[in-house]
C-alpha cells in the first residue's frame, strides 16, 4: 500500500480501475451494500464525469460515483443500475463515497467531497443527493448537505437518511 499522502491526485475513472475500485468499495462497505463489479463497471463506461478517483501514490484510495437525473427519489434502485440516468440532468445522486479503510482517518473523505462538489458545480449541476447511515449524517452536514427524511430504501438491510445539498451557481 502506498504510503505517500502528499502527492494526492484526482481523475476521473477507466474502465481498467473497476477491479481496484470492487476490492475498496467491498473492503468499506458491509455485505449486501457493496456495489457488486458488474455495476462498478457500468458507472464507469456509463458516466466516468460522475465517477472520481482519489489516488495516493499512484494507487486508487478511495472514490465517489454518481448518476443524474430529473426526477430524484432515492429509494428508487433503478439509478444504482443508471437506470433512468442522463448526463444533462441538473441532479447528482452519490451511490458510493468510499476511502479504503487502511487510509481512512485522515481526513480524504473530505478532500475527495470537496472535488466532487467543485467539479459538479463547474459543470452547472443545481443539487446532489445522498443516502447515509445514522452515524454518518453529521459528517455530511459538515460536508454542506442538509437532511431531508429517513429513507424507504431497504438496500442491504440499512435503515437508511436521504441527504441533499443545492449546489451554488458556477
Amino acid at each position: 500500500m502506498a504510503k505517500n499522502m502528499d502527492s494526492l491526485e484526482f481523475r476521473n475513472a477507466l474502465p481498467t480501475d473497476a477491479k481496484r475500485c470492487f476490492e475498496v468499495e467491498t473492503l468499506a462497505y458491509d455485505g449486501d451494500e457493496a456495489a457488486t463489479i458488474e455495476k462498478i463497471s457500468k458507472r464507469i463506461n456509463e458516466y466516468s464525469q460522475g465517477f472520481l478517483i482519489l489516488e495516493a501514490g499512484k494507487e486508487i484510495v478511495g472514490f465517489i460515483n454518481s448518476g443524474c437525473a430529473y426526477d430524484i427519489q432515492m429509494s428508487n434502485e433503478d439509478l444504482k443500475d443508471l437506470i433512468g440516468h442522463d448526463p444533462d440532468a441538473p441532479n447528482v445522486v452519490i451511490m458510493s463515497v468510499v476511502i479504503d479503510p487502511a487510509y481512512q482517518g485522515r481526513g480524504l473523505s473530505t478532500v475527495l467531497m470537496q472535488e466532487f462538489v467543485r467539479r459538479m458545480t463547474d459543470t452547472d449541476k443545481e443539487t446532489i443527493h445522498l443516502m447515509c447511515k445514522e452515524h454518518h449524517i453529521s459528517l455530511y452536514e459538515k460536508f454542506g448537505y442538509r437532511y431531508t427524511q429517513p429513507s424507504a430504501s431497504e438496500h442491504g438491510g440499512v435503515q437508511w437518511h436521504e441527504m441533499m445539498m443545492e449546489l451554488p451557481k458556477a
